[in-house]
């Protein structure tokens, strides 16, 4: 079983930059197809985007392709979303969430992955 602990959440202006990480322990990292979510206040929990477990299948939601980057060390056993040209919109508690099937492709749906992190607030101010 991996443990997940997402960091480097915040508080942000538009149109700025914020780097979130997923540290993973406890198990083999680089087994695992990994993704993130978010899930603002009264809302459900939204895909935001996804990579396999060799980092070269990635996937995300329309409303960020463009802007955020999704990336992973299995050396660091770490995953990281990079977040740029943020919007008040992407405001929302972010999760990161591990996947043990390393479906390709990856999957989208929250029911599908098996760990998850405890979620790090990041808040876009207009």
């Amino acid at each position: 079983q991996v443990q997940l602990v997402e960091s480097g959440g915040g508080l942000v202006q538009a149109g700025g930059s914020l780097r979130l990480s997923c540290a993973a322990a406890g198990g083999t990292f680089s087994s695992y197809n990994m993704g993130w979510f978010r899930q603002a206040p009264g809302q459900e929990r939204k895909f935001v985007g996804a990579i396999s477990w060799s980092g070269r299948s990635t996937n995300y939601a329309d409303s960020v392709k463009g802007r955020f980057t999704i990336s992973r060390d299995n050396a660091k056993n770490t995953m990281y979303l990079q977040m740029n040209s943020l919007k008040p919109e992407d405001t929302a508690v972010y999760y990161c969430a591990a996947d043990r099937d390393r479906a390709i492709p990856v999957y989208i749906t929250p029911r599908r992955y098996d760990y998850w992190g405890q979620g790090t607030q990041v808040t876009v101010s207009s």
